[in-house]
């Protein structure tokens, strides 16, 4: 936690020192039934109900410390997830994660298990949702695997995320 925050940086405690790499099939499995029966559309909204709702105390600790926390967010973040590979890098103006290997990715290709090919969209959609309502904005380019994840102040007329900046899963 840095000076400007008392609160934790993750929404949950868990008594590991890092999670389940398990979980990232049912994630996979999660996504790819949700788009079967929802279509695209209805997993983008369940994604951003993830971010609005589960992560809500994010939101609050990003509106509360700024940049700063989100700083703090990912690099507790990572910390905690299995195999990945990220660098959080903050200035007064931006924070940017750079995903050298994606615990997820990583772990599901380990395993054989087929991606569904919009999995990497989830990193935008879900911290869109997060990072909107605390005054942050949140730009992914890459993905399947390795990307870059910008967060800024919110400014009027951002353009909206290009989604052909987000690389499929393969």
């Amino acid at each position: 936690m840095s000076a400007e925050t008392s609160h934790p940086p993750l929404p949950h405690t868990d008594s590991k020192s890092v999670g389940a790499a398990d979980f990232y099939f049912a994630i996979n499995a999660t996504f790819r039934f949700i788009e079967q029966q929802f279509g695209r559309e209805g997993l983008r909204q369940y994604w951003q109900d993830l971010g609005t709702g589960y992560y809500a105390p994010v939101t609050a600790a990003w509106k509360r410390g700024g940049l700063p926390a989100v700083a703090d967010y990912w690099r507790a973040f990572f910390a905690a997830e299995p195999g990945g590979e990220a660098r959080v890098e903050a200035t007064p103006e931006s924070v940017t994660l750079d995903v050298r290997v994606c615990p997820a990715i990583k772990h599901l290709r380990t395993h054989a298990r087929e991606i569904v090919p919009c999995f990497c969209q989830h990193c935008y959609y879900v911290s869109e949702a997060v990072a909107a309502p605390a005054g942050v904005a949140v730009r992914v380019e890459g993905g399947n695997g390795t990307c870059r994840q910008t967060f800024t102040a919110r400014q009027p007329g951002l353009p909206p995320q290009d989604l052909a900046q987000i690389t499929e899963a393969a």
